[in-house]
C-alpha cells in the first residue's frame, strides 16, 4: 500500500486552487487505503511574519478546512507539524548534505526574493530542504502537489538519493503526484501567475469561505480577451484558466462545457461558473462553521494524530542518527 503525504500552510485564505491542487488529488488517495499523512505546517507559515493569535486560529481553521473537505482521521494520519521536533531535526541533517546551489535554484524562493530584497530570511531560502525532511521522514512514496511544487519533491528526491548513497539505504524515493488537469490554477486578475493568497488584489482567488456576492464579483472581473467566445485553448491562458476552474467544480468535460455555452457570451458563462462555484463551496462552508465551534475537538484530533505520526518519525529518526555517527 503506497504512502502518501501533503501539507498545507495554516492560513484563513484556503482558495480553490489549494483544493484542487493537494486537497482532491489527496481525498482520492485516501480512498484507497489508509497509510495516508496530512498535516498543517505551521513552521513553514512562520518563513515570513505570522501574528501569534492569528496564526493559532489559523490552525484550527486549517483542521477544520481538511475535516470539512472530507479528510477522515480514521484512514488519515492528521497533525500539526510542530508537535513533531523531527521535522526540523531531519531539516539541518538534510541542510549537511544539500548544496547551496541547488538551494538558490527553487524557483519559489527566487520569485519571493526578488520581492523582499535583504529582507527576505533565511527561513523562506531553506524552507524546501524542511520541505524534504517532511516528505522523508515518513517513508513517503507519493506527494500529492501542485505544479508548482514539484520542483520541491524533486529536491527531496535528490537528497534522498544522495543521503543513501552516502550512508547506506535510509530512505524512500517520493514521487510528485500532479493532477492532469487543475493542476496548477492561475489567478483571476493576472493567468499568467498562480492562484495566490498573498497576491496583491483579493481579485485574483477564491477562498473556500467566500460567499455568492463576492464570489460572483471577483468572477465578473476575472480577465478574459477579445475573442469573445467559450473556447478552450491553452494559448487563451485567461478563458482557459476560468473554463478550468468550471470544468472541476461542475465534472463537466471541455466539450461539454463549449457545447453548453456555444452562440453565448463571457457574461453568461461568468454568472454560470459563478454559481456552480457557491454551490460547489457552500457544504463545505458549512461544515467548517460547524466544526470552528467545538475548537477542543479540532486540537484533540491533531494531538492524536501526531502520537501516531510520532511513532513513525521518532523511529526514522534512531535510524538517520545511527547512520551519520551521532547515535
Amino acid at each position: 500500500m503506497l504512502r502518501v503525504l501533503t501539507a498545507l500552510k495554516p492560513t484563513n485564505i484556503l482558495h480553490i486552487g489549494n483544493y484542487f491542487g493537494a486537497i482532491e488529488p489527496f481525498l482520492q488517495q485516501q480512498k484507497t487505503g489508509d497509510s495516508n499523512f496530512l498535516f498543517i505546517a505551521d513552521y513553514h507559515s512562520i518563513t515570513v511574519p505570522q501574528d501569534p493569535d492569528e496564526l493559532r486560529k489559523n490552525i484550527l481553521f486549517a483542521t477544520a478546512a481538511y475535516l470539512a473537505a472530507g479528510v477522515d482521521p480514521e484512514k488519515t494520519t492528521l497533525f500539526q507539524q510542530s508537535y513533531l521536533q523531527e521535522h526540523t531535526e531531519l531539516a539541518w541533517i538534510l541542510n549537511c548534505v544539500a548544496s547551496m546551489g541547488e538551494v538558490e535554484r527553487m524557483t519559489q524562493y527566487k520569485d519571493k526574493a526578488r520581492v523582499k530584497g535583504e529582507t527576505v530570511s533565511v527561513g523562506l531560502f531553506d524552507y524546501p530542504v524542511l520541505m524534504a525532511a517532511d516528505i522523508l521522514l515518513y517513508d513517503t512514496e507519493i506527494v500529492p502537489v501542485g505544479e508548482d511544487q514539484k520542483q520541491h519533491v524533486e529536491l527531496a528526491r535528490d537528497l534522498a538519493e544522495r543521503f543513501n548513497k552516502r550512508f547506506g539505504e535510509t530512505f524512500v524515493i517520493p514521487k510528485p503526484m500532479i493532477r492532469k488537469q487543475g493542476a496548477r490554477i492561475m489567478g483571476l486578475d493576472d493567468p499568467e501567475k498562480k492562484m495566490s493568497k498573498s497576491a496583491p488584489s483579493e481579485k485574483n482567488y477564491i477562498s473556500l469561505m467566500d460567499d455568492e456576492a463576492t464570489v460572483l464579483r471577483k468572477i465578473k472581473s476575472a480577465v478574459t480577451d477579445s475573442e469573445g467566445t467559450i473556447r478552450f485553448d491553452e494559448s487563451r491562458k485567461a478563458v482557459a484558466n476560468l473554463m478550468t476552474i468550471y470544468s472541476l467544480v461542475t465534472e463537466k468535460s471541455m466539450e461539454e462545457i463549449e457545447t453548453e455555452f456555444a452562440g453565448k457570451g463571457y457574461g453568461d458563462f461568468k454568472i454560470a461558473l459563478a454559481g456552480h462555484i457557491t454551490a460547489f463551496l457552500k457544504p463545505m462552508q458549512d461544515k467548517i462553521n460547524s466544526l470552528l465551534k467545538n475548537e477542543d475537538e479540532l486540537r484533540n484530533i491533531i494531538k492524536q494524530g501526531a502520537g501516531k505520526a510520532r511513532s513513525i518519525a521518532q523511529k526514522k529518526m534512531i535510524e538517520v542518527r545511527k547512520k551519520i555517527g551521532v547515535s
